[in-house]
């Protein structure tokens, strides 16, 4: 297999910050950290409360990630004040969300074949400006389907379910990852590139990791969490190494093409 990308989510180191309306810890510099101990871009969310990621966050890390030629991957919601933004920064990759103020995380995927009139012409405007567009989606076929439509270079699968059933010890764990499998088999038949994330930790990383098709998974909550006992640097080296592990037989998949060129 192909090596796998890891995609660190900075955001809620800006959220330690907000908590007491300082300007530090600096998701900046944890951004800078995370790509000095392997990561291979970085994420970050800009929500339209602004309750972790700041405007002036996604300014200094669009400067960062260009000067260091790594991606920024820019979670956004499908608004016209988030395409504004991603239209003028450029990043290399925005990754197209649900969004709804009262949740305390991303609960799901988004729903692309509900929404195709309203997404497809967003996708295409980011598309021709260079931007390579994912869309984040429950593993469900009628949604991997739904974003080819639109016109996505990228699905990235939602992981949340599955790592909670996991921590839960519950047999719907085996099932999940079955539709992971699956969606990852068919968004690749479709010529689909595919990423994964949510929830992902230590214990979790490994089966992900193991299905070929996935190409890059994007990691931010548990990392930032696990930051606090042992170090930001030392979390993601771990991570990387359960990662490459995974990937480690070289005798079940062909080689996936890999490429930050937009």
């Amino acid at each position: 297999m192909s090596k796998l990308r890891l995609g660190v989510n900075i955001d809620h180191v800006a959220t330690v910050r907000n908590a007491r309306g300082e300007g530090y810890p600096d998701p900046v510099r944890a951004a800078e950290m995370a790509l000095a101990a392997g990561a291979d871009g970085v994420t970050a969310h800009l929500r339209e409360d602004r309750r972790h990621i700041s405007d002036a966050d996604i300014d200094a890390l669009a400067v960062i990630c260009r000067r260091r030629g790594r991606p920024l991957n820019f979670e956004m919601a499908v608004t016209a004040e988030m395409e504004a933004i991603a239209l003028a920064h450029k990043p290399h990759a925005a990754c197209l969300v649900p969004e709804r103020r009262e949740e305390v995380t991303t609960e799901g995927g988004l729903d692309v074949a509900g929404g195709h009139n309203r997404i497809a012409p967003v996708v295409q405007r980011l598309a021709d400006a260079g931007i390579r567009v994912s869309c984040f989606i429950d593993a469900d076929l009628t949604q991997v389907a739904a974003s080819r439509a639109a016109g996505a270079a990228v699905v990235e699968l939602h992981t949340g379910a599955y790592c909670q059933a996991v921590r839960e010890r519950s047999p719907e764990a085996t099932h999940l990852l079955e539709n992971l499998k699956a969606a990852a088999s068919e968004a690749h038949r479709l010529g689909l590139e595919v990423h994964a994330g949510h929830g992902i930790d230590y214990e979790t990383v490994k089966a992900v990791a193991a299905i070929p098709e996935v190409m890059e998974l994007n990691i931010g909550h548990f990392l930032i969490g696990e930051a606090i006992f042992i170090g930001l640097g030392p979390a993601i080296q771990r991570m990387r190494a359960l990662m490459d592990e995974a990937r480690a037989p070289a005798n079940s998949a062909p080689e996936f093409a890999k490429s930050y060129s937009k």
